[in-house]
């Protein structure tokens, strides 16, 4: 599975309650091809869907489809706020390469 650090669960509260999300909305984080290193994370506004696996810190909620689990299984989200960007960060053990960027990545 993936854990959610105290920074991430709060910004995602803050979020969603920002958004009026309907109730059992949470982040849909997923894999999908793309990027200059073949893979990259695809997080949205989501709810629950037939076959995934959900974790939930705090009251929010995160859904993993199993195709995309087997690419983040271990991995952490977080939320930083740097001088130049800010947004949720997934620091993924199973990368082996990633682009300069940081937005693609191979396993």
């Amino acid at each position: 599975m993936i854990t959610l650090t105290d920074r991430a669960s709060s910004k995602l509260k803050e979020v969603l309650d920002k958004e009026k999300a309907p109730e059992g909305t949470g982040l849909r984080v997923g894999v999908k091809g793309g990027g200059c290193s073949g893979m990259t994370y695809d997080l949205e506004l989501s709810t629950l869907q037939k076959g995934d696996k959900v974790v939930e810190k705090e009251g929010v909620k995160v859904f993993l489809d199993p195709k995309s689990l087997l690419f983040l299984f271990g991995s952490e989200l977080d939320y930083t706020e740097g001088t130049l960007d800010a947004g949720f960060k997934i620091q993924n053990p199973n990368v082996k390469e990633a682009c300069g960027c940081g937005h693609s990545f191979t396993v």
